[in-house]
C-alpha cells in the first residue's frame, strides 16, 4: 500500500507535469521548423530509418556527422515505426524534458529527503532555463540531459548511502548510455565516478569503479571498435573539423560564461556549502564536476553552441545537489520546530524568491525562433529532388534535409574527406559538380572583406569558384550587406532559369529577427 508520504509526492509530481504543460501552452511557440544544426542529425535519422545506413547522401559511404549517436538511432526507430520525422524529434525531446524534471524532484526527495516545497521548486526551476527552446529547435539536448541526470542520481545515491552491486551496475549502464548519446557524456560520467571516489574513498568505491570500468571497456569498447570499422575513423567527424588538434580558449571562455548564466541563481548554495566544514568537500567536488565538464570544451571550437546547449546539462545536475550543500547552514542556524504560521511564512518567502529568480532566468532564455529563408528555398528545391541535381553549401541543415538533394557540406562537418584534409579544394568541388552553391558570408556584392579565418577563406573560395564556372548569382540575402546568404545557380541545366526566378521572387526572412531580407544581388542599399 502506498504511504501518505508517497501519495503526496505523486500528487506533486502530477502537479509538476501539469505546470510544465501549462508553461508550454502559454510561453512556448512550437510553430517553428528545425534549427539549422538540428536538421543535420535529422537527415541521418531519415536515411537510417529508410534502410540506407548512417549516411549523408544515399548510396555513399557512412559518415558520423551526427554526434548524438543514440538519439539519432532512437529517432530513426520512431520514424521506422510510422512517426513523421519532425514529430518524432519533438516527441523525444519533450518526453525527456518532462522526465528530467521528475528525476530532479524524486532524487531530492528519495536521496536527500529534501522538503517537498524545495524539491518541487528545484524541479520547476528547470522550466525557466532553455530546455523547452532546445526541443522547439529539434535538438536532442534534453535527451542527453535526462540520461546524465539518471547517472548523477545513481552516483549521488551511492555517495549518500554507499555502494552495492545493483546500484553499481545501474550507474555503469546509465553512464554508458549517456556516453552513447553524446561523446562528452563519457567525460561527464567519468567525473561522476571520480566524485564517488573522492567522497566515499577507494575502499568504499572499488566495486562501483570496477563495474564502471568493465562496462565501458567491454561494451563501450565493442561499440568503439564497431564505429571505427563502420565509419573508418575512431572519433565523430565534426570533432576532426572542430578540434584542429589545438586548444580553443574562446570555447573555454564561452563554456564558462554559459555555465555561469545557466546556474547563476544556484551558485550561492555552492558558496554556502564551501563555507561550512561538513559540506565543504561535497561542494568543492560537485562544483569541480560542473567546472571540469565545462573545461572539456577547450578541445573543440565553439560552433553551433546555440544558447549554451553543450553546457545545458549542468543546470539540472546542479539542481539535483544544491539542497544537500545547504545542510551545514541549516544546522548552524539551529532552527527550532516551526509553528504552522511560521511554516506558512517561510514557504511563502521561498515561493516569492523562486518566482523572482525563475522570472529572471526565463527572461534570459525566453528566445523566440524565427522562420529561416533557407527553409523556404529547401521546400522549393524539393520539387526537383528526383532530377539528380546536386547542392554544395556551407549551411548543411535545412537545405539538404528538406530539399532531399544530394548535398556536399563544404565546411566539412558532414564530409569525411574535407574534415580530414582541412578544407575543400577546387578538384574536390569539380568532382562533386554542383548545380547550386550556397554559403553564409560576412560580405555581399556591395561590401568586401579581408578573410579573418578558415570560414571566411572558404566562402571567398566558393564565390570565386562559382564566378569562374558558369554560375549565376541568384541572390545574396541579408538584413545588412555584412551578413548575407549567397545562392549561385549553374546556368547550363534545364531548370536553372526557373530556380533562379523562384529564389529571387520568394520572401526570405532572417532566422535571427524574422524580418524580410534584402537581395543584395539585385538591390542596392539606400544611401
Amino acid at each position: 500500500m502506498p504511504t501518505r508520504s508517497n501519495r503526496l509526492d505523486l500528487f506533486l509530481l502530477i502537479l509538476l507535469f501539469l505546470m510544465i504543460a501549462l508553461y508550454a501552452i502559454f510561453f512556448v511557440n512550437f510553430n517553428a521548423h528545425p534549427i539549422e544544426d538540428a536538421a543535420m542529425l535529422m537527415r541521418y535519422s531519415k536515411h537510417l530509418a529508410e534502410g540506407h545506413g548512417i549516411v549523408w547522401n544515399i548510396g555513399e559511404a557512412p559518415v558520423d556527422g551526427a554526434t548524438d549517436f543514440l538519439f539519432m538511432v532512437w529517432l530513426a526507430a520512431l520514424v521506422k515505426l510510422g512517426m513523421s520525422l519532425d514529430f518524432a524529434t519533438r516527441f523525444l525531446g519533450l518526453s525527456a524534458h518532462f522526465l528530467t524534471t521528475a528525476v530532479i524532484f524524486l532524487s531530492l526527495r528519495k536521496t536527500f529527503n529534501a522538503p517537498r516545497l524545495i524539491a518541487f521548486c528545484c524541479a520547476l526551476f528547470l522550466l525557466a532555463g532553455p530546455g523547452f527552446f532546445f526541443t522547439v529547435g529539434y535538438f536532442g539536448t534534453t535527451v542527453f540531459a535526462l540520461f546524465a541526470c539518471i547517472s548523477w542520481w545513481l552516483a549521488l545515491d551511492i555517495i549518500q548511502f554507499g555502494e552495492n552491486k545493483k546500484k553499481a551496475w545501474l550507474f555503469a549502464f546509465a553512464s554508458l548510455t549517456t556516453g552513447l548519446i553524446r561523446p562528452e557524456g563519457v567525460f561527464l560520467t567519468g567525473l561522476m565516478m571520480l566524485a564517488i571516489l573522492i567522497l566515499n574513498g577507494w575502499k568504499k568505491s572499488k566495486q562501483t569503479l570496477f563495474i564502471f570500468i568493465s562496462v565501458f571497456l567491454i561494451l563501450g569498447g565493442a561499440y568503439f571498435l564497431w564505429r571505427w570499422n563502420y565509419f573508418g575513423y575512431p572519433l565523430p567527424n565534426p570533432f576532426y573539423k572542430k578540434s584542429g588538434g589545438g586548444l580553443h580558449f574562446e570555447s573555454l571562455q564561452a563554456a564558462y560564461v554559459h555555465v555561469l548564466f545557466l546556474n547563476l541563481w544556484l551558485f550561492p548554495a555552492f558558496i554556502v556549502g564551501i563555507i561550512f566544514k561538513e559540506t565543504r568537500l561535497k561542494a568543492i567536488t560537485y562544483l569541480g564536476l560542473i567546472i571540469g565538464f565545462a573545461t572539456f570544451f577547450i578541445l573543440i571550437a565553439n560552433y553551433m553552441n546555440v544558447l549554451g546547449r553543450f553546457q545545458y546539462v549542468t543546470l539540472p545536475l546542479a539542481l539535483m545537489c544544491v539542497w544537500s550543500l545547504t545542510l551545514g547552514f541549516w544546522n548552524w542556524l539551529k532552527v527550532p520546530k516551526l509553528t504552522p504560521h511560521q511554516r506558512f511564512f517561510y514557504s511563502a518567502l521561498l515561493l516569492i524568491l523562486f518566482a523572482i529568480t525563475a522570472t529572471l532566468q526565463h527572461k534570459v532564455y525566453n528566445v523566440r525562433y524565427h522562420y529561416d529563408g533557407k527553409y523556404y528555398v529547401a521546400k522549393m528545391l524539393s520539387e526537383y529532388k528526383d532530377k539528380g541535381y546536386r547542392l554544395a553549401m556551407s549551411e548543411a541543415g535545412l537545405l539538404p534535409l528538406y530539399s532531399e538533394w544530394k548535398s556536399l557540406d563544404t565546411w566539412g562537418l558532414n564530409d569525411q574527406w574535407i574534415a580530414h584534409n582541412g578544407k575543400i579544394t577546387e578538384a574536390y568541388l569539380d568532382e562533386f559538380d554542383p548545380h547550386i552553391i550556397m554559403f553564409y558570408a560576412y560580405f555581399s556584392p556591395v561590401v568586401s572583406i579581408t578573410p579573418k579565418d578558415d570560414f571566411d577563406e572558404m566562402t571567398i573560395f566558393l564565390r570565386d569558384y562559382a564566378e569562374s564556372h558558369n554560375f549565376i548569382l541568384a541572390a545574396a540575402y541579408g538584413e545588412t550587406p555584412y551578413l548575407t546568404e549567397y545562392y549561385y545557380v549553374r546556368a547550363d541545366f534545364p531548370d536553372s532559369a526557373e530556380i533562379i526566378r523562384k529564389i529571387q521572387e520568394m520572401d526570405y526572412p532572417s532566422y535571427k529577427s524574422g524580418a524580410l531580407q534584402i537581395n543584395y544581388a539585385i538591390e542596392q542599399p539606400s544611401p
